[in-house]
């Protein structure tokens, strides 16, 4: 799970510091919204290419550590 983690970025920045996909501008919140919406991960993928298949993994590891009141800096 480490290794997806490291795709998390928080830069104050970039998405007003929010937790984000290898710096760019594609908060985890966003990406978990598109899954909640019933889109698949090849959906998404096909949709925005710049995405990849981590990134949506990283995004949901990140989501379970969030919900589990841990902090990244816990986990790395």
């Amino acid at each position: 799970m480490s290794t997806l983690l490291e795709r998390i970025t928080i830069d104050s920045n970039i998405c007003h510091g929010k937790a984000c996909i290898r710096h760019m501008r594609w908060p985890v919140e966003i990406i978990i919204d598109l899954i909640a919406s019933g889109m698949s991960f090849e959906d998404i993928e096909q949709d925005h290419p710049e995405l990849e298949r981590e990134d949506i993994l990283a995004a949901l590891a990140y989501a379970k550590i969030t919900l589990s009141g841990k902090s990244l800096l816990e986990i790395n």
